[in-house]
């Protein structure tokens, strides 16, 4: 009974320096956003393990590579049989920035930005288990869904796709968008960065709530 008095956990570190997220109410043209992917050992963030991170603002509309990062994340487990997608090795894993600096690097890049990402519960599922493991709380950002906006598009076209549909690389190229090779961190944060500017372009919502609230 007394749980349900409980306050919520609150923020340290970095995640408790960051400053207020952007309103519902900001226009798009004037949204700041973070593109962000991530490769990790396999789906389940309580038992994989997130070993890189890439990151490409935008601007309003447009992107700004002179703020993009990438870190391959250390870690003490093997890869496995994850490898195969993404390239890297144990011995690679074993030399990358440890977590909480890749954590921390993240979350300076994040600042007053909405976290953009395609398909990102699973950004945000991993980011929120490190963010409760070094900084107390789980990390809560406003998010933007490319694969979301997609769909929504498509059924209000009265198509309804299937899961291959909604691929990332498929998406980009019903749009006319370049090829790039997948499961590298940062190019794949780049290619969802475009994506979003192409989508936007199909939407009628002017605000950050209204992108959220558009429905089908």
């Amino acid at each position: 009974m007394f749980g349900l008095f409980q306050s919520k956990p609150k923020p340290t570190g970095a995640l408790a320096q960051m400053p207020p997220w952007p309103a519902p109410s900001t226009p798009l043209d004037q949204l700041n956003l973070l593109a962000v992917d991530i490769e990790t050992t396999g789906f389940d963030a309580k038992r994989d393990h997130l070993i890189s991170i890439g990151w490409v603002p935008i601007n309003g509309g447009e992107i700004q590579l002179s703020g993009a990062g990438y870190t391959v994340v250390k870690s003490e487990h093997t890869v496995g049989e994850s490898a195969t997608i993404h390239q890297l090795t144990d011995a690679m894993v074993a030399q990358g920035l440890e977590q909480q600096a890749a954590l921390e690097a993240f979350l300076a890049a994040l600042e007053s930005r909405v976290l953009l990402a395609h398909f990102a519960s699973l950004e945000t599922s991993f980011l929120d288990v490190l963010c409760q493991k070094y900084f107390n709380a789980p990390l809560r950002a406003p998010v933007v869904d490319t694969f979301a906006l997609e769909r929504r598009h498509m059924e209000r076209m009265g198509t309804y796709p299937r899961g291959e549909d909604l691929r990332l690389a498929r998406v980009r190229e019903r749009y006319g968008l370049p090829w790039y090779g997948n499961h590298n961190a940062l190019s794949d944060a780049l290619a969802c960065a475009e994506l979003y500017l192409a989508l936007r372009v199909h939407t009628k919502a002017n605000t950050l709530k209204a992108l959220h609230n558009s429905q089908p």
